[in-house]
């Protein structure tokens, strides 16, 4: 058994921009070295793909870190520093389970389901606004959609996605861990706590329908299964957790169609295909680093582990380890692979992603009604990366294509 600390481990520049524009090489380097662990100036980077599935379900010995990045920029006293602290993602053991039993069922793979038609009605609304155009950049059209999704589902009035997604965008700048960004990140919070405590007292002043999640949540607190303030930070995250990561992802997907226009021509006439596109994009290039503290000392194949250290877990990545995934390199929707080779986009462990459900079945829906309606989409200009760390993805996606036109009635429930 060999400590952590006296490991010579290879040393990845996860902070900088090149590194986030190909960080391929740099792992095939690093594994050279050691098979599945890395150093960076954050942690240490668990980059294997069976060791990562492990740990991450190593729920006594690992907890999410996500509140330490607003102990980094030094913002723990500000509203969104203490968001950062209680929300969902950041509770464990018994009050995690408590807080995520009251809103799972309305985020289960029926419930999900169930939300495809409307998920149809808002891709098209927006298809609709911007597909006349015939070119745009296509992260900032996709932008709108999940924001778009969400507030339907909340209920929350139109005319309000607009300040909504700029703060959302707003709360991304965190990720970047510059304390500069730090007033425009406390203002973007600021605005997403004023719209969940007035759609709050809305719904409990209107007493509108009871049967969905904002219903259910007025009910749990009615009952005294949960605080007010818990169901205002649970709304807040509903936001936060699917916007930044659905919409780089759908940016990804199309930014690997353009370079495959026939998967693309095939998009748009099988919904089920897109399907599995997804998921393939899901391995191949992902968003998401997940960040865990070792809670007490743990040995894992031959390694101490210290209470204390910070693992991070590039699930962006793992899904090409090449001990798990044969051609890991080639885009393929149609490869098979053993259950325990499949991705890790969302996560493992108690943890797991609550909206996976949701963002699988908005990113299949909106690609396809995508690939019906915008033909011959080719890039037109450059993008540029977002850090590595974080939600990582392309920043920029200016695109031009051929309107088909709108799509007749029957389409949107060809998805539900």
């Amino acid at each position: 058994m060999v400590a952590l600390a006296d490991l010579e481990l290879p040393w990845l520049p996860v902070s900088d921009a090149a590194f986030a524009a190909d960080p391929w090489p740099h792992f095939a380097a690093a594994r050279a070295e050691h098979p599945w662990l890395a150093r960076c100036a954050h942690g240490y980077l668990v980059h294997g793909h069976r060791q990562a599935r492990e740990l991450l379900r190593r729920d006594d010995d690992l907890v999410p870190a996500v509140a330490d990045l607003a102990a980094t920029l030094g913002a723990l006293d500000t509203g969104w520093g203490r968001f950062q602290r209680m929300h969902l993602q950041s509770r464990t053991g018994a009050d995690h389970r408590r807080l995520r039993g009251i809103v799972a069922p309305f985020f289960s793979p029926a419930a999900a389901r169930a939300q495809r038609g409307l998920m149809a009605r808002t891709m098209v609304r927006l298809l609709d606004q911007w597909a006349p155009r015939g070119a745009f950049d296509f992260e900032e059209f996709v932008s709108w959609y999940p924001i778009s999704v969400m507030s339907a589902i909340l209920g929350a009035p139109l005319e309000a996605i607009p300040a909504l997604r700029s703060s959302l965008e707003a709360l991304g700048l965190a990720f970047g861990m510059d304390p500069d960004f730090m007033p425009r990140v406390e203002e973007g919070y600021q605005v997403l706590e004023r719209h969940v405590r007035e759609l709050w007292e809305d719904r409990c002043t209107q007493r509108g329908r009871d049967d969905d999640l904002l219903g259910h949540l007025v009910h749990a607190v009615a009952e005294g299964r949960l605080s007010e303030r818990e169901a205002w930070d649970f709304l807040i995250f509903a936001y936060v957790g699917g916007y930044d990561t659905s919409k780089n992802a759908m940016t990804i997907l199309m930014s690997l169609l353009l370079e495959r226009p026939a998967m693309y021509a095939r998009c748009a006439e099988d919904l089920a295909y897109c399907g599995r596109v997804m998921e393939e994009g899901f391995r191949y290039f992902t968003t998401a680093t997940i960040p865990r503290r070792v809670v007490r000392p743990l040995e894992y194949e031959g390694i101490n582990f210290p209470e204390g250290a910070l693992l991070l877990f590039p699930v962006s990545v793992t899904g090409r380890d090449p001990a798990v995934c044969p051609r890991p390199d080639e885009f393929d929707p149609d490869r098979q692979l053993d259950p325990e080779a499949h991705h890790l986009a969302f996560g493992r462990g108690a943890h797991i992603c609550l909206g996976q459900f949701i963002a699988r079945n908005q990113i299949e829906v909106g690609l396809y009604l995508i690939a019906r309606r915008l033909a011959n989409p080719r890039r037109t200009g450059p993008s540029e990366w977002r850090p590595f760390m974080g939600v990582w993805g392309l920043r920029g996606l200016p695109i031009a294509f051929e309107d088909r036109g709108a799509p007749s009635g029957d389409q949107i429930p060809a998805v539900a």
